[in-house]
């Protein structure tokens, strides 16, 4: 099938399928001029990307485990890939670290937003400051 064939069956724009394809997560035929031949088991591998890109790895890491997943009954399944288990379990402590961290940063932003919508708040140099210089 060709791209827009592939686009259309995935719900996936023919720049994204491009985009998989330079990370290495699709490999088509290259046909004598030039268009790109993708096989059936493309389908389901443009599913497996967006649902551990939804899972919140990056292509690096999809690209390292991919071939760990398969269909089961409609749903996506990992395999018992030797690297599976150790790339899932870094993938979620990078993600419960950046979760860490942007809860620092709102709880940081919640006090500043706190404080300016006192009514007694007032900025020095700013409106209602009675200072003089």
């Amino acid at each position: 099938m060709r791209i827009g064939d592939l686009a259309q069956e995935t719900g996936v724009n023919r720049r994204l399928l491009r985009y998989y394809e330079e990370q290495g997560l699709l490999r088509p035929v290259r046909l004598a001029n030039g268009y790109r031949e993708y096989a059936e088991s493309d389908v389901a591998a443009v599913r497996h990307i967006r649902a551990l890109l939804a899972a919140g790895l990056p292509t690096m890491v999809i690209s390292r485990l991919l071939h760990c997943v398969h269909d089961e009954d409609g749903q996506i399944m990992p395999s018992t890939c030797p690297t599976m288990i150790a790339n899932l379990r870094q993938e979620s402590d990078r993600i419960s670290e950046a979760i860490t961290q942007l809860q620092t940063s709102q709880q940081a932003l919640d006090t500043m937003l706190a404080t300016a919508l006192r009514p007694s708040a007032q900025v020095p140099g700013g409106p209602g400051d009675t200072e003089t210089a």
